[in-house]
Parts: structure tokens; C-alpha cells; sequence
């Protein structure tokens, strides 16, 4: 066989073995499992730790959390008004959260439940002014971070969670 009968032939099996593929690949039965699959998967939430921030202000956010290695505190998170962020990506590591924000707009802290008695809704843990990532909440001045206050978020074992956070003038206007 010469070289353009071989070239030929090639061309052949390549263009034959390309059909059958074709036809094979775009079958109605492997287009709709391929079609539900992409479905599934569009449609498997994700599970994470959101914080909405519904003030006027911009705010820097800090989360406290106890996982197997410990008690960690990590931030800042710069969340401008009226905006939703992940704040940890994945299934929730444990079930109770603590939140420290500021707002950077207009003199305002969110440390505390406000709705519970001082002494139950105080939480203390390591922060930095600049971004941070902390191991452990003991001797954080001895250690060279600052002492900060954190609220409680109870996510009842929640593998995702959106904490809210509002003006403190519209918060004091809904409880009363």
C-alpha cells in the first residue's frame, strides 16, 4: 500500500470513528443524563456562614468560632451597605458563631445581644487592626492583640447561616 492509499484510508477510518462518536455522544438518552446532571448540580445549594449587612453604613466585621483545633478568631471583613457576604465557605465547622463589628460610617459597635443581660452575652476573644487569623482567646494583650467583645449566634447545627445585621436605631425601633 503506498503512502496516499495509507493518507486515504486514514482519512476514512478517522472521518468513521468521528460519526460514530457523534452520533454516540448525542444520543437523546446521554443528552438528557447529561442534562440532568448539570441540573443537579446547578441546583445543590451551597452551605455557608453569610453576614447581610441591611445598615446605610459601611462596616468591618470579625467571627469567633471553636473548631477541633480550638478557638479561632479571624477578620476584617469590609462589607459595604446593603450587601450579603460569605464569610466561610463550606458546611459550618461548629454551632455557635460570635460577631464583632464596627461601623465605619457613623460611631456604632455590634458586640452584644442587647436583648440579654450583660453578664450572659459577653464573649471575649483576640483581634488585630489589620486582617487577622488568631488561635485561642486567653492573654490576647500578652500576646500583642487587643481584647475584644463578641456577640453569641446560635445556628442550631445549621449546615448554612445568614446573620443580619441592622442599624442599631431600627433595631431599638422593632423591639420596643
Amino acid at each position: 500500500m503506498n503512502d496516499h492509499m495509507r493518507r486515504a484510508m486514514t482519512a476514512f477510518i478517522t472521518k468513521d470513528l468521528h460519526c460514530n462518536f457523534a452520533r454516540r455522544a448525542f444520543s437523546p438518552r446521554l443528552l438528557a443524563l447529561a442534562f440532568m446532571s448539570v441540573l443537579f448540580t446547578a441546583s445543590s445549594a451551597s452551605a455557608d456562614l453569610k453576614l447581610c449587612n441591611t445598615t446605610s453604613s459601611r462596616i468591618g466585621v470579625v467571627i469567633g468560632y471553636k473548631e477541633t483545633k480550638g478557638w479561632t478568631s479571624e477578620g476584617w471583613w469590609n462589607i459595604p451597605s446593603s450587601v450579603c457576604w460569605t464569610l466561610i465557605k463550606g458546611d459550618l465547622v461548629a454551632r455557635y458563631y460570635y460577631v464583632h463589628a464596627i461601623d465605619y460610617d457613623r460611631p456604632g459597635v455590634w458586640d452584644r445581644n442587647e436583648q440579654i443581660p450583660a453578664r450572659n452575652s459577653e464573649f471575649f476573644m483576640c483581634t488585630e487592626d489589620k486582617a487577622f487569623e488568631i488561635r485561642g482567646t486567653s492573654r490576647c494583650e500578652t500576646r500583642g492583640f487587643n481584647r475584644t467583645r463578641f456577640f453569641e449566634i446560635d445556628t442550631k447545627d445549621e449546615k448554612s447561616w445568614t446573620i443580619t445585621l441592622q442599624d442599631k436605631v431600627e433595631q431599638r425601633a422593632k423591639n420596643q
